[in-house]
């Protein structure tokens, strides 16, 4: 090794104090605890700095003796692994004699994730295509499962063995170590991570998941092979969403691993599956018999169907829980720490946990494995605090023996003296079964990214390299963040074809298999693989499942239903209840008008304005359409009384035709009676206008016809009242001038002045603000009610008006001519038909204002017909009883006789 290329522990120190000062929320609270700080503060001062800190060299005071396994070459790779699950606590203290290890309770599948590296190692030194001309070497420590154990091996990687170092200006050699894998905790990661990346020493994880970890700015230096926790949250959301799972329960535990999870599941869950947590509860560090109660008694209250297990530990003690409140017809969704757990795949628990669906990390081959494995065997010449003392423990522990001197705290059961020529294959051990690798394929891929990208550094041509000047690295004079560089740029594909790279925040292409809890018949378990979930760079998240495949612990065979609500149907919206979760929700019909046409629609839509919701409220349908209708028996009744009177009009006028030169014909000027008729026959024809579904041109029609039909109607009753009025003045002595104003060139000047002011009325309003059809929708909502709008009210008004005026003109002179002697006076006709006239048009007006839609014409057709029929019968029915059945009466002196005679 180098001069000076250790790290020096005060500097450590420095940084992180500042570090601290300067961003106290920015750094993880697991690497910059304050207890954390002055145990690298001691550990620094007394091991690796000399009494005087201004001396050229640096003797080392004591060492930290871990349990571990080496080889030296080239350029070394350290490795952290859980080979023993249980440590005391860690003695800080440091004295020149070696300290007893005090790791127990061997973990042979951590062995084997550890044995690992070494065979990729060795695979990589036997590759001539591969790093040709160095030897890559390793040193693997035991963390023991504890962050303690793990810091110390850490440190002692980066920081090197030496017993003296000298600092001088010119660096040279390598680094201690070129990179460490490691380590499997999200926590000692963070802290490991947090104090390496300060000095750019890359750091490969192969089973820490924490999202917080894909943080370039607090981890700098940290890469890994495993999907991070947010893609494993993202599968399974793909998975409740895949099934229609909205409702769900969610346990982590409390350390990082489950509080990031919790985050992500809390903020991703809604916007990308659609669902809610109905409970979020956290499994804690103690056996708490009371808080498993309550915790299982949440889980057996809930109306959630699917529990989703996000921990690495404290579940043993959870399930004995449910199983003793026999809490069974769950979907239990759980995180790749224990989807792979035997302790749980038991007769006793699998009829709760039968069915389970489990992410596990990516199966991988790794060919020629099994044969490395066959090739252990252990160190006979170093005692168990040196060398390769990992090895010697596995073998202590496969063999139930142990080697002489026994190593302390080492040995887990007594046993006959360990020989080495032990044979690995006449022992039934799971370190020999390669048919399931996982982590160790993570492991696999990790050493690989380390040894390409040396490999790719130690390729760069001079002049054309890509640090300053086009330099390249040199293995002599290489920065460990020269390595983190060429790291990020690593692209590779394994043996068993994955693509290896990392993306900038160092995660690597996640991929995960979705595993299925099987429940034999005869009681045993089998776990299966029934898809995978993974992200490419093209098609982004893809989950594949084989439901076929999937056992399934309920009576049903089918998957669950585990919603807090069911799905609203088209024709309602969801109406969030309040105080609960989103995914709660009420289904209120949609309003008359609105829709939804889609399951848990948001909110209902508008029909477009022709169209009206269904009676379902699921689609528009097209408005009933409205008017006056000739089809309808309304508008055959009044279109037939319409003809019925336009008939009797041409029956009387023959009838006055045929008998013309008769004396009551030709009384008060017959010509005046014909074009009175031919106007009657006019009003009643103009309320066909009236009916059927109004256009352009029957609206400007209608009130204009109306007015100057009426108008013309009027005109000549008022000149026939005041020729009575004149004719009975001129009898009187001096009245004889008169009658000279009232000849029947007079006349008919007269009905066609009062006639054109009514036609010049019409042709102004119909310039001016022309009546137009209008969809009315204001009376019914779910109708459109057709009508002439009059555009202008003021002209409707003045043409009513104007015919109001003539109507009262003509019947105040007839009522003032009513007792005039005449044998047969016509001024009581006139005055009868006009107070019929007026009295239906003034109830006209309300009745009109007050009716909706087509009644409003209907009412309008009533009056013109009321009043037409009026002054029909009242004028012309007196008259025509005479010439059909009092013949006699129709003389000249039968009508002024009476009148003489008095």
């Amino acid at each position: 090794m180098g001069s000076c290329k250790s790290i020096n522990c005060v500097d450590i120190v420095i940084r992180l104090h500042s570090e601290k000062e300067m961003s106290q929320s920015k750094v993880m609270r697991a690497s910059l605890d304050t207890s954390l700080l002055f145990l690298m503060l001691y550990f620094c001062f007394s091991s690796s700095v000399s009494s005087s800190l201004y001396s050229s060299s640096c003797q080392l005071k004591g060492q930290f003796h871990l349990n571990g396994m080496h080889k030296t070459g080239d350029v070394i790779l350290g490795g952290l692994f859980t080979v023993n699950f249980i440590s005391t606590d860690p003695d800080l203290s440091f004295t020149s004699e070696p300290q007893k290890s005090d790791c127990y309770g061997f973990n042979i599948i951590g062995f084997r994730v550890a044995q690992t590296m070494a065979f990729a190692i060795d695979e990589i030194n036997r590759n001539s295509n591969l790093l040709p001309n160095v030897t890559v070497g390793y040193s693997l420590y035991d963390n023991c499962a504890q962050l303690g154990v793990g810091f110390r091996a850490a440190l002692t990687l980066v920081s090197g063995q030496e017993e003296q170092v000298t600092l001088d200006e010119n660096c040279v050699g390598t680094p201690p170590v070129l990179g460490i894998v490691g380590d499997a905790s999200s926590t000692n990661t963070i802290a490991i991570s947090t104090v390496l990346g300060l000095y750019s020493v890359p750091l490969v994880s192969y089973f820490a998941t924490c999202s917080c970890l894909s943080d370039r700015q607090k981890f700098p230096s940290f890469f890994r092979t495993i999907p991070s926790d947010a893609f494993q949250v993202n599968a399974m959301i793909q998975i409740l969403k895949h099934f229609g799972w909205t409702w769900a329960g969610l346990l982590i535990n409390d350390s990082d691993y489950g509080f990031h999870a919790a985050r992500s599941f809390h903020s991703d869950l809604g916007p990308a599956g659609g669902g809610c947590l109905a409970y979020t509860e956290i499994l804690s560090r103690g056996d708490d018999p009371a808080e498993l109660r309550r915790i299982v008694d949440v889980i057996r209250k809930s109306t959630a169907r699917v529990v989703i297990v996000f921990a690495n530990n404290f579940i043993v003690n959870l399930m004995k829980e449910v199983v003793r409140q026999n809490v069974t017809g769950l979907q239990w969704i759980v995180s790749e720490a224990w989807t792979s757990a035997d302790v749980l795949q038991t007769p006793h628990f699998m009829p709760y946990l039968g069915g389970t669906l489990g992410i596990a990390i990516r199966r991988g081959e790794i060919p020629g494995f099994r044969d490395f494995l066959l090739q252990t065997s252990p160190d006979l010449h170093h005692n168990n605090t040196d060398g390769n003392s990992m090895v010697n423990q596995f073998w202590e522990h496969t063999f139930q023996c142990r080697f002489a001197p026994p190593p302390a705290g080492w040995v887990e059961a007594g046993g006959e003296l360990c020989t080495g020529q032990e044979v690995i294959e006449n022992v039934e051990t799971d370190f020999l079964d390669d048919s399931d690798l996982r982590p160790e394929y993570n492991v696999y891929k990790a050493v690989y990214a380390l040894a390409y990208a040396l490999d790719d550094m130690l390729q760069c041509e001079p002049g054309r390299g890509p640090f300053s000047n086009n330099t390249c690295a040199q293995l002599q004079r290489m920065e460990p963040w020269q390595i983190v560089y060429y790291l990020e740029k690593v692209n590779f594909t394994t043996t068993f074809g994955d693509r290896v790279s990392f993306d900038e925040n160092g995660d690597a292409l996640p991929v995960y298999d979705i595993m299925n809890w099987v429940w034999l018949p005869d009681g045993r378990a089998k776990v299966q693989r029934v898809g995978e979930v993974k992200r490419s760079a093209f098609k982004g998240e893809e989950l594949t499942l084989d439901e076929d495949k999937i056992f399934w612990n309920f009576e049903s065979k089918q998957p669950p239903r585990s919603v807090c609500s069911e799905s609203c149907p088209p024709g309602t919206r969801m109406a969030r209840k309040k105080g609960e979760p989103e995914c709660c929700f009420d289904c209120v019909p949609c309003s008359e008008g609105t829709i939804s046409n889609t399951t848990d629609s948001m909110e209902c839509t508008s029909c477009p304005e022709d169209f009206w919701s269904s009676p379902q409220r699921d689609h528009c349908v097209p408005k009933k359409k409205e008017f006056l209708s000739y089809h309808e028996p309304l508008g055959i009744c009044l279109t037939t009384t319409s003809l019925l009177g336009t008939f009797i009009c041409v029956v009387v006028l023959g009838i006055f035709i045929y008998h013309h030169s008769t004396p009551i014909v030709r009384v008060n000027n017959s010509e005046l009676s014909f074009i009175l008729l031919v106007s009657l026959k006019f009003c009643f024809l103009c309320s066909l206008l009236f009916i059927g579904r109004p256009r352009l041109w029957t609206c400007q029609l209608r009130h204009a016809a109306f007015g100057i039909s009426f108008v013309l109607c009027v005109s000549c009753i008022l000149v026939k009242t005041m020729v009575v009025l004149a004719v009975f003045r001129a009898s009187k002595p001096g009245g004889e001038s008169s009658l000279k104003w009232f000849g029947a060139v007079q006349q008919r000047e007269t009905v066609l002045v009062l006639t054109c002011v009514q036609a010049a009325i019409c042709t102004v309003w119909l310039v001016s603000a022309s009546p137009v059809p209008h969809k009315n929708t204001q009376y019914q909502s779910d109708k459109i009610v057709y009508e002439c709008a009059v555009g202008s009210t003021v002209g409707f008004a003045v043409l009513l008006g104007y015919i109001g005026l003539l109507a009262v003109l003509s019947c105040l002179l007839a009522f003032l001519a009513r007792n005039l002697p005449d044998s047969f006076n016509e001024a009581k006709l006139i005055t009868f038909s006009m107070l019929i006239f007026c009295a239906v048009w003034v109830a006209f007006v309300p009745a009109y204002i007050s009716s909706p839609g087509k009644y409003a014409d209907a009412v309008e057709v009533f009056a013109i017909l009321a009043s037409s029929f009026g002054l029909l019968v009242a004028l012309f029915g007196p008259k025509c009883y005479i010439i059909l059945f009092r013949p006699e009466k129709n003389t000249k002196k039968a009508i002024m006789g009476r009148g003489i005679g008095s």
